[in-house]
C-alpha cells in the first residue's frame, strides 16, 4: 500500500503511513506500541532504512535511560529484536555477521559487570595462558581486566582510525599495551572503567557496521603479527567470553558459553591459526622440524580435528607446512574433542595433555597441535 503525500510517495505498514509509523518509533523503543502498532512498525522498519537507523538511535538511548537491570533477562534481547526487524531483507546498516559474535559477547559481559556489587570490583582474578609450553598465571582485579580488554581493544581501534580510551604510548603488542596501561595508572582500575570501555565496544560495532564490506579485510596489527578486521574481531570476542568466564568464577556467577553459531566462529579462527602457529613453533624450537617438505598447494600430511558439540565441526589442519593443502586422503592423525573444551584449551584454561577426549594415529603430530592451541593463549 501507498499513498501520495506532499508530491512523495509515502511507504506504509498495517495501513499507517510513514509519518505515522515514524512518530510511533519512540513508543516502540519503549515497548509501549499495542501488538498491532507493534508489528506495523517492526514491517516498516525491514523497508526503511532512515527508519531503521533512528529506531537503533532510540533503542540506545533508551537503554541508557533504564535502570541497570540483571543477568535474569536475556542481555542479546536488543540484538535479537533488530535482527528480526532487519532480517526480513538485505538491511542498509546491520551489524556485519563477522562483528556478531564480539557485540554479542560484549553485551553479555556487560550484563555481568552491571549484576555485581561494587566491591566485586575489586575481586581477585586469575589469568591464566601457557607460554613457552608452560602454564603462566598472573593475579588481577575485576576492574583491572576490564582495563586490559579495553586496552587490547584499542588495537582495532586505532586500525580504524578512532580515538584510544586506553591512549596507550607504549608497545604494539596486547601484552605490553597493557603491562604499559597497569603500570601507568596512577591508582588500581576501579568500575569506572566499565564506562570507557563500553562506549568503545559501542563505537567499534557502529563503525564497522556502517564501514561497508571493505572493511572486514582492513590489517589490525598486532606487534608480531596481524589479522585482517573481521578475524581481529572474532579474536575480540573470544577474549572478552574468555575473560568473562575468569570474572564470573571470582564473584562465583553462573556464566554460560557463546551460542553455537558464534562458538562455531570462534572455533574456525583458531583452527585457521593452527598451521600458522605450528610453524611459528618450529622456528623457536618448541616443536621439531617439519618431517616432509610440501610445495605450497600441495598435499601433505594432515590431522583432521573433529570438534563436537555446539559450534562443533570439522577442521583439516596441514602438518608440514602452512601452505600446503589439508585433504582426508592424507590424514596421519585425528583429535576429537568438544567445542568448549577447545576454546579453553586455545585460552591457556586447559593443559595439553588433557585436552583431547579421543586421539588416534600419528602421537607426535597429535602433540604438536596441541600443543600450538595452547600457545594461541596470551596475556
Amino acid at each position: 500500500m501507498s499513498e501520495e503525500h506532499g508530491g512523495h510517495r509515502e511507504r506504509t505498514a498495517g495501513g499507517l503511513s510513514h509519518r505515522v509509523l515514524k512518530s510511533l518509533l519512540g513508543a516502540w523503543a519503549l515497548a509501549a506500541c499495542s501488538a498491532e502498532e507493534t508489528l506495523a512498525v517492526e514491517e516498516h522498519l525491514t523497508a526503511c532504512a532512515p527508519c531503521a537507523e533512528e529506531a537503533l538511535r532510540l533503542r540506545d538511548a533508551v537503554g541508557l535511560l533504564q535502570a541497570e537491570r540483571g543477568l535474569d533477562l536475556d542481555p542479546t534481547l536488543r540484538s535479537r529484536v533488530l535482527a528480526a526487524c532487519l532480517g526480513r531483507r538485505p538491511a542498509r546498516i546491520p551489524v556485519p555477521a563477522w562483528a556478531r559474535p564480539y557485540d554479542t559477547e560484549t553485551a553479555r559481559l556487560d550484563a555481568l559487570l552491571a549484576d555485581i556489587d561494587p566491591g566485586e570490583w575489586h575481586a581477585p582474578v586469575q589469568l591464566r595462558w601457557f607460554e613457552q609450553d608452560r602454564p603462566v598465571r598472573r593475579k588481577a582485579t575485576v576492574a583491572a581486566v576490564i582495563g586490559h580488554l579495553m586496552t587490547v581493544d584499542g588495537l582495532v581501534a586505532d586500525a580504524l582510525g578512532l580515538a584510544d580510551p586506553a591512549a596507550s604510548d607504549g608497545p604494539g603488542d596486547p601484552t605490553g599495551r597493557t603491562e604499559a596501561y597497569w603500570r601507568g595508572s596512577r591508582q588500581p582500575p576501579t568500575r569506572a572503567v566499565r564506562v570507557p570501555w563500553r562506549e568503545q565496544s559501542h563505537t567499534l560495532v557502529r563503525t564497522v557496521s556502517f564501514a561497508g564490506r571493505g572493511s572486514a579485510e582492513l590489517a589490525v596489527s598486532y606487534g608480531a603479527f596481524s589479522l585482517p578486521l573481521r578475524d581481529a574481531l572474532l579474536e575480540r570476542a573470544f577474549e572478552c567470553w574468555v575473560h568473562a568466564e575468569d570474572i564470573a568464577q571470582a564473584v562465583d556467577y553462573p556464566y554460560e558459553p557463546p551460542s553455537g553459531a558464534h562458538l562455531h566462529a570462534l572455533v574456525d579462527l583458531a583452527a585457521r591459526l593452527l598451521p600458522g602457529t605450528l610453524a611459528a613453533r618450529r622456528r623457536t624450537g618448541l616443536a621439531p622440524p617439519a618431517r616432509e617438505l610440501v610445495a605450497a598447494g600441495a598435499p601433505g600430511r594432515t590431522l583432521h580435528l573433529e570438534v563436537e558439540g555446539a559450534g562443533g565441526g570439522h577442521w583439516y589442519i596441514p602438518l608440514d607446512s602452512p601452505a600446503a593443502a589439508a585433504v582426508p586422503d592424507h590424514e596421519v592423525a585425528h583429535i576429537a574433542l568438544d567445542g568448549v573444551e577447545f576454546c579453553r584449551l586455545a585460552a591457556g584454561h586447559v593443559p595439553p595433555h588433557e585436552a583431547a577426549a579421543g586421539q588416534d594415529g600419528d602421537k607426535a603430530a597429535v602433540r604438536d597441535v596441541l600443543f600450538a592451541a595452547a600457545s594461541l593463549s596470551r596475556l
